[in-house]
Formats: C-alpha cells, sequence, structure tokens
C-alpha cells in the first residue's frame, strides 16, 4: 500500500501562490467526475457547500454532504470528498504564508474553533441568514481572485478574515473573545506543536504541561473550556489519527505501528486502539479496505 499523497503548494505550477478559490462545479468537470484518492495539504482548506450529494472523508471520519455546509480542513488531515453528482459551492485553499503576509496573524487562525486538527472535523451548519452572510463574503474573494485590482491579496485577506469570523461565531464553543488576555492562545499552540513533536513517546498530560511549566490541571482546564475537549483527550485523538493513517497508508505490521507510536506492548496498543475506536487495529484495516 502507497503511503498517502500530499499537497505541498496551493497552486502546483506556481509554488510560491498562498491563495486559491475554485468553484466545486468546475473541479467536478475538470475531474470529468472522478474521485479523487485520499490525500492532505500542507495548507488550509475550506469548501463552502451550497448544493451537494455524497460523502467527505477527513482521517476516516464520514460525513453526509448535503446543502448549506461549510468544512475545515487543517494542514497534514487526510481527506476524500466523494461526490454522487456535480456539487455547487466554493473549494479555498491557503498557506501559513498568505496569511502572515496579508495581516492575519497565526495566533489568530490558532484561536478559532474551526480547524480541528485531530478527532472529528464536521462540518459547520449554518442558518439561512448566517449562510447567506458567508456566501457574500466568500462571492467577494472569488471576485478578487480573478480581478487584476491593486492590492488584491490584501482584500482578499480581509474577506477570508470576516468569513472565519463569521464561522467561528455560530459555534457553541469558543467564540472570538474582545479582551486582550492572549496568554492561552500561546498557551494551546505551545501545547499543540509539542504535542506534534513528542506524541510518538510521550502520552501522558503531566509530561506536556511540564514542558509549558504549569500544572496538568491547569492545561486540561484551559484546554476544555477553549478548545471542547481536554489535554488528554487531544493526546489520545492524535495517536489514533495516527495509527489510522499507519494501519490504512503503509505496510507496517500491527506490532511495527504499535512500536513507532510509543507502546512497550502491542498488546497495550492494540487495547488502546479498541478502546477509542471499538475495533481491533486488524478489523479497522479490513473494514476501511473494504469499504
Amino acid at each position: 500500500m502507497s503511503t498517502v499523497k500530499t499537497y505541498q503548494h496551493v497552486n502546483s505550477e506556481r509554488g510560491n501562490v498562498g491563495f486559491a478559490i475554485s468553484k466545486m462545479e468546475d473541479i467536478y468537470t475538470k475531474r470529468n467526475g472522478k474521485v479523487d484518492e485520499p490525500h492532505r495539504h500542507n495548507y488550509y482548506t475550506v469548501l463552502l457547500i451550497k448544493k451537494a450529494k455524497g460523502l467527505h472523508k477527513i482521517d476516516f471520519n464520514t460525513y453526509h454532504l448535503s446543502n448549506k455546509q461549510i468544512f475545515f480542513v487543517a494542514p497534514g488531515q487526510v481527506h476524500q470528498v466523494i461526490e454522487t453528482e456535480k456539487s455547487s459551492g466554493f473549494a479555498m485553499t491557503f498557506s501559513n504564508n498568505f496569511l502572515v503576509e496579508n495581516s492575519i496573524p497565526l495566533s489568530f487562525i490558532n484561536s478559532l474553533n474551526l480547524f480541528q486538527n485531530y478527532g472529528q472535523s464536521p462540518p459547520l451548519l449554518p442558518n439561512k441568514e448566517q449562510f447567506d452572510t458567508i456566501e457574500q463574503f466568500t462571492n467577494q474573494i472569488f471576485k478578487l481572485f480573478n480581478s487584476d485590482v491593486k492590492m488584491k491579496n490584501l482584500s482578499i485577506g480581509s474577506f477570508l478574515k470576516l468569513l472565519l469570523i463569521e464561522s467561528n461565531n455560530i459555534c457553541a464553543i469558543n467564540p472570538i473573545e474582545l479582551d486582550t488576555d492572549t496568554s492561552w492562545v500561546n498557551l494551546i499552540r505551545g501545547f499543540k506543536n509539542a504535542v506534534d513533536n513528542n506524541y510518538k513517546r510521550e502520552h501522558s498530560t503531566t509530561y506536556y504541561a511540564n514542558e509549558l511549566h504549569i500544572t496538568p490541571d491547569h492545561l486540561n482546564r484551559t484546554f476544555k473550556v477553549k478548545v471542547g475537549k481536554t489535554a488528554k483527550e487531544y493526546i489520545q485523538a492524535r495517536i489514533i489519527t495516527e495509527a489510522k493513517r499507519l494501519l490504512y497508508f503503509t505496510d507496517l505490521t500491527n506490532k511495527e505501528v504499535a512500536y513507532e507510536l510509543g507502546f512497550n506492548e502491542p498488546a497495550n496498543f492494540s487495547a488502546f486502539f479498541k478502546k477509542h475506536t471499538q475495533l481491533s487495529p486488524s478489523n479497522f484495516k479490513k473494514n476501511e479496505i473494504i469499504s
């Protein structure tokens, strides 16, 4: 089994381009309705879906495509859109560099509750009024993208920020706050970075709390309030997501995956995996291949 395909650049022909937007119906026509293989991007993806039928798989979680949905896919997430008919909507992609170059700090993106790197990534389901507002921003972005106006990217960045704020305010958890205390943003970013760098060998909340010079209780409490899950749940979701990717996209045995993810005993890995997925590693691989 080959490793998952990774798209490094927003535009494969022009690597310096940091933003792109296309109509979903045009993508469908260009691909002749052919379904793309599961893949990942090294950039952010937003799918604004006006009308669609089919499935959207994100890190082995399956969501039904329907009308008035918005999907947010973080860099590194493996996803696949499976349309049973031509969709109507927009697909936007943008890089960290685009954000920074157009006055959108990365701390702003990290403060949102939209791009869930690991675990569930369900679509946002705005009501008609909310969706119409976000669609207006998207139409402006599409118009700007296909124009030659001065300071085009800065204008796109402004509408993109409005779109993300409006989307985030629809979420039940973590609406953007008006206070100036952003210490929690730095804490969460530091924790997520530490997990990404160490999850294969360090599985305990205490380790990461010590790295951040805070108590495990403070880390769990802050993360729960701002993100909606505990730090421990985030660590576990990161391990499970990587386990699924390794089981499906590589030829590693269950035993090798266990050691790769820092489990001293393969039996402990199997028990951990089954507890969080209700499937053994072998049955997970079997079920995914069949589906």
